[in-house]
């Protein structure tokens, strides 16, 4: 069929099936920074929303605008469903908020701090909670060995240091 008898959306048609950004699945655990992190990112939203609304009826404007009352209902959802979790009184274990010393099986070592999903970020070692590797190492403690399943292939992990950073 010709693209000239599809029907294009009309002005505010154009952005209406903007979809909703999804809640995980799993409980939003949050270091004190994360949960500080939602919030400024939320607080941003508002302001730009506010910047927004005074640009006027400009489709460019209406569109971004759309975007950012998306966003902002989802921080504002993911602000009220976080659960703060501070460090346990042991140190020995691992648990949410734990930075895990870890050696491989080819002698390099690694570094991951367990967050939130918020807040992860693989490239500067900062791993979910939900992710893969931390559910090998939740309830080790130093000296375990772990497996990290990969679809790259398994690795083998000894964990060779439990700290619990301040991350306020």
């Amino acid at each position: 069929m010709s693209r000239a008898f599809v029907k294009e959306p009309d002005g505010d048609a154009a952005d209406a099936d903007l979809p909703e950004r999804p809640l995980s699945e799993h409980p939003l655990y949050v270091t004190p920074r994360g949960l500080r992190k939602l919030q400024q990112e939320l607080h941003e939203l508002r302001e730009q929303r506010r910047g927004l609304q005074a640009g006027g009826e400009d489709m460019s404007v209406m569109a971004e605008l759309k975007r950012v009352e998306r966003d902002e209902r989802y921080l504002e959802q993911c602000v009220q469903n976080a659960i703060l979790v501070t460090p346990p009184a042991s140190h020995d274990e691992i648990r949410f908020g734990a930075a895990v010393d870890l050696l491989d099986e080819d002698g390099h070592r690694h570094h991951v701090v367990i967050v939130g999903e918020q807040e992860a970020c693989a490239p500067t070692g900062l791993i979910s909670w939900v992710s893969p590797l931390a559910r090998s190492l939740i309830g080790r403690r130093v000296g375990d060995v772990v497996t990290w399943e990969r679809p790259a292939g398994n690795v083998e992990l000894e964990i060779t240091g439990i700290s619990y950073p301040d991350l306020s």
